[in-house]
């Protein structure tokens, strides 16, 4: 099968949507398909994408400008006209439209043109993020937005049930379920380290961590709920524009970066409890890699975790918005390790079967799917 991504954010950035391409464009290279990808340009984006099995993919940079205040994120400066050129030149089966938004959009209109179906995979709750970023009279527009751009797709996939029915509220048509994996061999209990661990907690301490952006999105900075609870560490993991401030508010708290690969994996396991505060995931991949570490999670009652984490066996969900509950959801697992230990041995189960290769192949069905509808449409014609 000849498929071409279309990724609204790439390498060198590296968030869900990369990754997701990454692991889904691992599987299909070693299966044999045609690969090829077109996204945003950024400074220092090498041409080729060496995959895991050594085959390297053509990245086609299109030209982009960056997000005012938030550099990390491109906007594709490219037309409709320029990417239907693109797609003729790869002659795809299916175009995988990652996150689509503006260069998505372009090229949802680009691949109809071709007749090339297209799955378009939904990620990011951008009309979530509008609110965040202090500009909520842009959800209602946002919404539109995407609705447009979802409604020209063969079909849309959503990470979660909760995100599914959020799209069918709005309008979106032909919404599908397609999970995410996790990378069970990389994420795993045998990587916890008593050295890594004593190097960020005090003798007796308990180790709570949080791993991805830094961002007003991801709202690490209710994390302050945690970082005063006597005999507790907190352990922040990632990078982003609220680095800084969190440090100012959480001096006792430990940053170590962004990390990836092992060394990633490692701080994660080493951990006894995962919190993610964030109440607009869609999905929550860090969740499922806390949890292929063997430890339990807790994580609001809102998207993604939802579907993830379940009460009383793999961790806690809170009420959006209540930090004492929060609180008091960490304090009953992080003091009582037998039930720390029953919560984290039941989450790495549940995620043994949710690797990317069988998740990989789920999406090959969709775009089979794909296919078979935009040639029943044509016959029909």
């Amino acid at each position: 099968m000849r498929i071409l991504f279309v990724a609204e954010s790439f390498l060198p950035h590296m968030n869900g949507v990369t990754n997701s391409v990454l692991r889904v464009a691992d599987h299909f290279a070693a299966a044999g398909d045609d690969l090829g990808i077109i996204a945003p340009q950024q400074p220092r984006a090498d041409k080729f994408l060496r995959t895991a099995c050594g085959r390297k993919v053509r990245v086609r940079r299109i030209p982009s400008v960056p997000l005012a205040g938030y550099p990390d994120v491109r906007i594709a400066t490219t037309s409709a006209t320029s990417l239907r050129r693109r797609i003729a030149e790869f002659q795809p089966d299916v175009v995988h439209l990652a996150s689509p938004t503006v260069l998505g959009g372009r090229a949802v209109v680009a691949a109809q043109k071709e007749k090339v179906p297209t799955v378009a995979v939904y990620q990011t709750d951008i009309p979530g993020y509008t609110a965040k970023y202090g500009m909520p009279f842009l959800e209602a527009a946002t919404w539109q937005l995407l609705k447009d751009v979802h409604n020209r797709a063969t079909l849309t996939l959503a990470p979660s049930t909760a995100t599914r029915d959020q799209l069918v509220e709005h309008g979106i048509e032909r919404v599908n379920l397609w999970r995410r994996g996790v990378d069970t061999s990389l994420f795993s209990p045998s990587l916890r380290s008593a050295k890594l661990r004593a190097k960020y907690a005090d003798d007796g301490e308990k180790l709570v961590v949080y791993a991805g952006r830094l961002a007003p999105e991801k709202q690490v900075a209710d994390l302050r709920i945690i970082h005063d609870m006597p005999g507790v560490r907190l352990l922040i993991i990632g990078d982003g524009p609220e680095k800084d401030a969190l440090r100012r508010a959480m001096p006792r708290a430990r940053f170590a970066g962004f990390r990836s690969g092992t060394d990633l994996a490692t701080h994660v396991a080493s951990a006894d409890l995962f919190i993610h505060p964030g109440e607009l995931e869609t999905f929550g991949q860090t969740i499922q890699e806390a949890m292929a570490s063997g430890l339990p999670v807790v994580a609001p009652r809102r998207g993604g975790p939802v579907d993830l984490v379940a009460p009383s066996r793999t961790g806690w969900l809170y009420t959006p918005g209540m930090l004492d509950e929060l609180r008091e959801c960490a304090a009953d697992l992080l003091f009582d390790d037998a039930k720390r230990e029953a919560f984290g041995k039941a989450a790495l189960e549940s995620v043994r079967k949710r690797t990317w290769p069988v998740l990989a192949e789920q999406l090959r069905g969709y775009y089979q799917q794909a296919i078979t509808a935009e040639q029943g449409v044509h016959a029909h014609r």
